[in-house]
């Protein structure tokens, strides 16, 4: 059956023979074909839904959310991507030009500390002022690959996660792939809400994982009393792992209000991708001592460690403080606050505290994607990032420049306009 959705010849939806069916066409016991769709269930890739037997995912893991996108033609704005303006990015050379001295007066090989010295300096220095509790520190390709190795340290097949919803399309993507079942925790402008984890807990949720500012879609960021008011519902349950997400670090001004500390297992993950371009594939993670050393030692038996190349020319660009964190967080900071002041004027609601993104929830997300890749807008489908949230379409703002504000506000009121219904006789 994998390999039947894998190749396309068991589409999304296809309708699964009931157990004993199977079983008695393949000549084996009942119970065998029941482990076998248990497994299938753990793996993502098919769904069971009662008296209507089991289906074939309509988003199982060899069909990602990155797929549910719009092909936005020549002459529209692409505002779909999620990606930072190039303009606010650092130049790169002069860092990797002093790491690649670094580095050729002194070449790595095999055996050596995985982590520079200066990188882990200043990393650490950056949590402890956050108010990140002091931890071991690692090194990943990214957050989503820290995400990942630290789930997978923790939770087996069939454990459940509290996932934010909406939320991050990639993370939504892994978790079926790493053969867990997600839990939606609604959020709103301060966060997951503290009646949301504390359901998702006592429906057997074993992790949580969550934003601590510019959410990916809907821009938001956990206010210190909402972080004071989870950190409670946390500690009533020490035995789940808790991970939070800080992939806004460098492209918004208010430092973050972490939960970090209040289980007994945790990790704090912070990118570089958003404030110095998607490409510079580094990530920085602590974490209580288990799950980082469970994390590295699986590093280990893969990749080893994250290219010192890339951390030190990392570290260099942290200590240049190029471009500074308040110019680029201000620079989107104005972009995402005037498009959501437009689209009121519109008496259109938007949701968006920080970051690069505006969520708008719409009464019809088809329609409403349709109507503005015509009007020359393209925006990204709310169903890339839902669960069961209601439909919405997420706009990128890192695009956008003064005269974009009124013609765009224009068409997405326009889009979210109740269709008008027509009779034909």
């Amino acid at each position: 059956m994998e390999r039947g959705v894998a190749t396309g010849a068991l589409p999304p939806g296809h309708a699964l023979p009931p157990l004993r069916e199977l079983a008695d066409r393949l000549g084996v016991n009942a119970n065998t074909v029941a482990a076998a769709y248990r497994l299938l269930r753990e793996r993502g890739v098919i769904e069971t839904a009662g008296r209507r037997g089991s289906r074939v995912r309509a988003r199982p893991v060899s069909t990602p959310r990155d797929q549910i996108r719009v092909e936005v033609p020549p002459g529209a704005r692409d505002l779909s991507t999620g990606d930072p303006d190039p303009r606010l990015l650092p130049a790169l050379a002069p860092a990797f030009a002093e790491a690649a001295r670094a580095a050729d007066a002194r070449p790595v090989l095999y055996g050596q500390e995985p982590l520079d010295a200066g990188f882990a300096r200043l990393a650490r220095a950056a949590f402890l002022a956050d108010g990140v509790p002091a931890g071991p520190l690692a090194a990943t390709s990214g957050s989503l690959d820290a995400i990942e190795r630290v789930l997978a340290a923790h939770l087996r097949p069939g454990d459940a996660l509290a996932v934010e919803d909406p939320g991050w399309g990639s993370l939504l993507d892994l978790v079926p792939a790493l053969g867990l079942r997600p839990l939606p925790v609604a959020v709103d402008d301060e966060g997951p809400l503290p009646g949301e984890i504390r359901r998702a807990v006592a429906e057997g949720a074993r992790a949580v994982v969550l934003t601590c500012r510019a959410q990916n879609p809907t821009g938001a960021a956990v206010s210190a009393e909402r972080a004071r008011e989870l950190r409670e519902v946390l500690a009533a349950h020490p035995e789940v792992l808790l991970v939070e997400d800080d992939h806004g670090h460098g492209i918004v001004a208010p430092p973050p209000h972490p939960l970090a500390g209040a289980t007994t297992h945790w990790a704090f993950v912070r990118s570089v991708a958003k404030a110095y371009g998607p490409d510079l594939r580094v990530a920085v993670v602590t974490g209580d001592a288990v799950t980082l050393d469970r994390l590295r030692g699986r590093q280990r038996l893969g990749p080893g460690w994250v290219s010192l190349l890339l951390q030190r020319a990392v570290a260099a660009l942290w200590r240049a403080g190029t471009p500074g964190l308040a110019e680029v967080a201000r620079a989107y900071d104005e972009r995402r606050e005037a498009l959501i002041r437009a689209l009121e004027a519109r008496g259109v609601a938007a949701r968006g505290v920080g970051g690069l993104n505006v969520w708008v929830p719409v009464p019809d997300e088809t329609r409403a994607v349709s109507a503005l890749l015509q009007a020359g807008w393209g925006t990204a489908p709310g169903a890339r990032f839902r669960l069961g949230a209601p439909p919405g379409v997420r706009i990128t703002v890192s695009p956008l420049s003064p005269d974009d504000l009124e013609p765009l506000a224009d068409a997405v009121a326009e889009a979210v306009r109740p269709s008008r219904g027509v009779r034909y006789d």
